[in-house]
């Protein structure tokens, strides 16, 4: 069975590279619904494993229905292990950043855990959820993430429901973060805030959940969706509905994490800044957004040199929030970032460059505003 699998993966995979790039709906998920077709061909249902595989009791089996059961673990041992070699597979594709791979390994882990314990199990609904979750991570493909997170979770809460093994809950509570943190986001990039928000604090209400099962209330650093990915989602979700307190909170609160376990020099605090810089100046508070706006400039300058994209970015953003503050002291300040971003793109990316031309475009749109008619 596994060599007619791995063919018609083969086959798949021609089909694709021979096909124009499109970007999948939910309606035309090509490769899940050819490999659905197959797992159908050879699924066991959940019931049925365990009454074959862990016999409960009952009349005394005779030596051939002894032999058949035998035969039966013989035959599920196949797809347990290929499940395993699958898992370790996806996670190496995901290290060397064969992103799309890695992705088709995740489908081929469904269908192994759709064979291994049934439709209905947590671990079929949990490998749902990480293929779910690669949809959205490795492909950006937010319609088809939300379509197999929304496959796993009434299956994952009726399990973590009925399950009295802490591991068992364990694993179903990660799952379940991962999957309504998918959910969350996938919202989020398809601009539906309240929605994203919704799923982002189920998210946060089951890590906390789970951080209650391990001594300390320590989180497990085996979860795919780290604590500071779930605050960072939640601030970007907050934004979306214009809760600006409470964004900000998020966001600070993220930063103090990354601090904590980075130090104060990373390039994920970047972003962060200037996301802190937004809200600021949706509050206008200019001088707070500014000094948020100079911490990021100042990380790229010592992380990727005075003359990177990156810098030349941060440049640009801190000259428009010295133009927002309106005073007539930041104007100076102002024309020297737009120039140190011009000549850090141009020298980064060469003056044709889209970004350099943007740049360009924005300073004169500044220097006619503020009645300049030439470059200094």
């Amino acid at each position: 069975m596994f060599w007619s699998l791995s063919q018609s993966y083969s086959i798949l995979r021609k089909k694709m590279r021979a096909s124009p790039i499109r970007i999948p709906t939910v309606s035309n998920d090509t490769e899940w619904d050819f490999c659905f077709h197959l797992s159908q061909q050879t699924k066991i249902p959940a019931h049925q494993q365990t009454e074959e595989l862990y016999p409960t009791g009952g009349s005394e089996e005779s030596e051939e229905d002894t032999k058949a059961k035998e035969k039966t673990i013989d035959c599920m041992s196949l797809p347990r292990e290929k499940l395993v070699q699958s898992q370790k597979k996806t996670a190496q594709l995901i290290k060397e950043k064969m992103n799309t791979q890695a992705n088709q390994e995740l489908i081929r882990c469904v269908i192994l855990s759709r064979i291994t314990f049934g439709e209905e199990h947590w671990k079929c609904a949990q490998a749902l959820a990480s293929l779910a979750y690669g949809y959205l991570t490795l492909r950006g493909l937010p319609a088809q993430a939300k379509k197999h997170a929304e496959s796993a979770k009434n299956t994952l809460l009726t399990w973590k429901g009925k399950t009295t093994s802490d591991k068992e809950k364990k694993e179903i509570l990660g799952a379940l973060v991962m999957l309504y943190y998918t959910l969350g986001v996938a919202w989020l990039l398809q601009n539906h805030g309240r929605e994203a928000y919704f799923n982002l604090q189920k998210a946060e209400r089951n890590m906390k959940e789970l951080k209650e099962l391990y001594k300390g209330g320590v989180c497990p650093h085996g979860l795919q969706v780290s604590e500071k990915d779930l605050t960072v989602a939640l601030g970007r979700a907050s934004l979306a509905i214009h809760r600006l307190n409470l964004a900000l909170a998020y966001f600070e609160k993220a930063v103090g994490n990354i601090i904590a376990t980075k130090g104060d020099r990373t390039s994920d605090l970047v972003t962060l800044y200037e996301e802190m810089a937004q809200i600021e100046q949706l509050r206008r508070n200019h001088d707070q957004a500014i000094q948020y706006l100079q911490q990021a400039h100042s990380i790229c300058i010592s992380l990727f040199t005075e003359v990177s994209p990156q810098t030349a970015e941060a440049s640009v953003l801190l000259a428009k929030a010295y133009t927002m503050s309106g005073e007539a002291r930041h104007m100076d300040v102002a024309e020297i970032y737009f120039i140190k971003s011009i000549s850090a793109y141009q020298t980064a990316l060469g003056p044709e460059d889209c970004q350099t031309l943007m740049a360009i475009e924005d300073f004169y749109k500044w220097l006619i505003h503020n009645g300049k008619k030439e470059w200094p």
